[in-house]
């Protein structure tokens, strides 16, 4: 175990390669590549390393970066891209398809507000434009939490149970070029947690068909199989914390993460690094005697309900600050929140960030304020209109 001080976008990085290595005695490591800010430094991180039994596939778009991800993986090799906004648009149909055929494909998605109007800065609007396409979302705070989120990502998608691709997020600039000290495994502990991987459906010597035509019965079956995969992430991703406790020393991160909760009245919620801000505010409120807590949605898909239910057992009123916007709704968070929150709850939307405008301590305890004064919801609020 070693200390590195790099970027998110280069622990992500850094992690794909431990676990491409790791595969030497499978069928090896294969990723295709395109760049887009914030994303590219990832990108470029990997087209330096040496990585046994791998290569890097640089291509001409990002389609084509998913394509060689399915072509590896349909090998039976380890696989790996990353992204960001519009270039995640591109590669949409490419995205279904490794859902469709339950390959364990890795991609890291530094969040970028999508375009036009053009902006390169933090929004969560692209990631959870894909929400439904049969990806697990994993909503990172902290460049440690993308460095262990990568590596652990390849456990629980290569799981029997699973074979799901997994979505590794983060706000772009905000975090993809924060510079931080990470703790990083030797790559004997990384061969330790990733075995080889083996993809029961891979290509191989008997030959077989992937992609058929199917009529309706048949999409049926398969969806219901994909939905049971998904279901079956939570028990799964409990083993893989255990395993990861064992073999690296230290915690993986649970589906979400709550902040003194045991008595809070009012309670807010958002992803990634935004949770970190809300914690500041929970500990300088506390000490003004408000009943305060914060719980970081870590996990998007599959939505861990149970998990936040527990977490909201004492709240009457929840603020769900969105990084983002589905148009003619709110937040997409919220719309979550809403459907798994109890019906005498008060959850109200607070729209944030968005273009990566800064959310500092003073605008979440405006939000606090806002709330704590309502009887009931009311529509979703921008934050600039409580200033």
């Amino acid at each position: 175990m070693g200390i590195e001080l790099i970027s998110a976008n280069h622990a992500a990085g850094l992690a794909a390669t431990l676990a491409g290595r790791a595969n030497r005695g499978g069928r090896g490591f294969c990723c295709g590549v395109y760049p887009i800010t914030p994303a590219t430094d990832c990108m470029e991180y990997l087209c330096s390393q040496d990585i046994e039994k791998g290569t890097v596939v640089r291509v001409e778009s990002e389609h084509s970066a998913m394509a060689v991800c399915i072509g590896a993986a349909a090998a039976g090799a380890r696989s790996f891209t990353t992204t960001s906004a519009n270039g995640l648009a591109y590669m949409a149909e490419n995205c279904v398809t490794a859902a469709g055929l339950r390959f364990p494909v890795i991609m890291m998605v530094a969040n970028r507000t999508m375009g036009p109007p053009w902006n390169i800065w933090a929004g969560h609007g692209d990631s959870l434009m894909l929400r439904d396409l049969g990806w697990i979302q994993l909503y990172c705070a902290g460049n440690q939490e993308v460095f262990d989120s990568v590596l652990s990502a390849y456990r629980l998608a290569e799981d029997e149970r699973i074979m799901m691709p997994a979505m590794i997020c983060l706000d772009g600039f905000t975090l993809s070029h924060t510079i931080a000290q990470i703790e990083v495994p030797d790559q004997q502990q990384v061969d330790t947690f990733l075995p080889p991987l083996h993809v029961p459906h891979q290509l191989g010597s008997t030959p077989h068909a992937l992609g058929q035509i199917e009529v309706a019965h048949q999409v049926t079956s398969h969806r219901r199989q994909h939905h049971d995969a998904m279901a079956a992430v939570f028990e799964v991703y409990s083993r893989v914390q255990k395993e990861f406790r064992s073999i690296m020393h230290r915690e993986l991160a649970d589906p979400v993460v709550p902040y003194r909760l045991d008595d809070a009245e009012t309670v807010i919620i958002s992803m990634g690094t935004i949770g970190a801000t809300a914690e500041q505010v929970v500990d300088q409120l506390r000490e003004e005697g408000q009943k305060i807590g914060a719980l970081r949605i870590r996990m998007l898909r599959p939505l861990p309900a149970a998990l936040i239910r527990k977490n909201l057992q004492a709240a009457r009123r929840v603020a769900v600050i969105d990084r983002d916007i589905s148009l003619g709704f709110g937040g997409v968070l919220w719309g979550e929140i809403r459907a798994v929150a109890a019906s005498d709850m008060l959850v109200q939307n607070y729209l944030a960030g968005m273009g990566g405008g800064d959310v500092r301590p003073h605008h979440i305890v405006e939000i606090i304020e806002d709330i704590c004064s309502k009887e009931q919801a009311a529509e979703p609020i921008i934050l600039e209109d409580l200033q």
